[in-house]
């Protein structure tokens, strides 16, 4: 599934060549070329190559097409209540991105997909942590409820941590922090997006480097935050202006005027 880093996803020495591949491949933002590595035939295959799809579109704001049809065939192929919620799930994540990237309005879809997820994932299994932090992301960016929002990355934080979801925690680090900083709680901010740099640095999760640095460069004073905010551009620049959001944040402040 989506943002997961565990033994065996091509992260660690040891994992399947083929695993390997796909990782490096999405990392360095090469998700169709990743994706074109597996072969869709059976739930487990349809529904990975579906998240790095998936995944392509909140990060490129591209290849919805794509990510719809592997989508149906990873839902037509699901047999099991957790194959089906795995599919609810990255259905729900498909929606979301579309919302909040501005594409078309599918919050409807995302919530009644992701509550869908939670009725089939058992509490505990794998997986959970993963609907939890998405369900945080609704909260967040689409219901604007802080406090919802801060539960649900708890429990997907708690959750990546007992199954070992490395980069996973870089997320829910990631986004608990950012709500630390809108609260003005910036030692708590920086310990967050700091861990959520390290691990992503450690996995070699280069297309999530940027972002990443910029967040930290908000809790840093002169001149280190320069410094995090002008390797986070020579990365994003490396990947082709990926992810596409991050121009906005990356932008020179407009010229005073006299």
């Amino acid at each position: 599934m989506a943002h997961t880093a565990m033994s065996g996803d091509g992260t660690t020495a040891g994992d399947d060549p083929l695993q390997t591949a796909v990782w490096r491949l999405r990392s360095r933002a090469c998700w169709a070329d990743a994706a074109a590595l597996i072969e869709p035939d059976g739930p487990r295959a349809s529904l990975q190559r579906t998240a790095l799809l998936v995944e392509r579109c909140l990060y490129t704001e591209q290849g919805w097409e794509d990510a719809e049809d592997a989508l149906r065939t990873a839902e037509a192929q699901a047999r099991t209540g957790d194959e089906r919620g795995a599919a609810a799930c990255e259905r729900g994540q498909l929606a979301y991105a579309a919302t909040l990237l501005g594409i078309r309005d599918r919050s409807d879809e995302a919530r009644a997909a992701l509550g869908r997820a939670a009725a089939l994932i058992a509490p505990g299994a794998p997986g959970r942590a993963l609907l939890d932090f998405r369900r945080g992301l609704i909260a967040e960016n689409l219901a604007r409820s802080p406090q919802a929002a801060r539960a649900a990355y708890r429990r997907a934080h708690a959750g990546a941590t007992a199954h070992d979801d490395l980069l996973l925690q870089s997320f829910t680090w990631r986004h608990l922090a950012g709500l630390a900083l809108r609260e003005g709680e910036l030692a708590e901010a920086r310990h967050g997006f700091a861990e959520s740099l390290r691990i992503r640095e450690e996995l070699g999760y280069l297309v999530g480097t940027a972002p990443a640095l910029v967040s930290l460069a908000e809790t840093e004073t002169e001149p280190e935050a320069s410094r995090l905010r002008e390797e986070a551009g020579r990365l994003f620049r490396l990947l082709g202006g990926v992810p596409t959001w991050l121009a906005r944040q990356l932008a020179p402040p407009p010229a005073a005027t006299a």
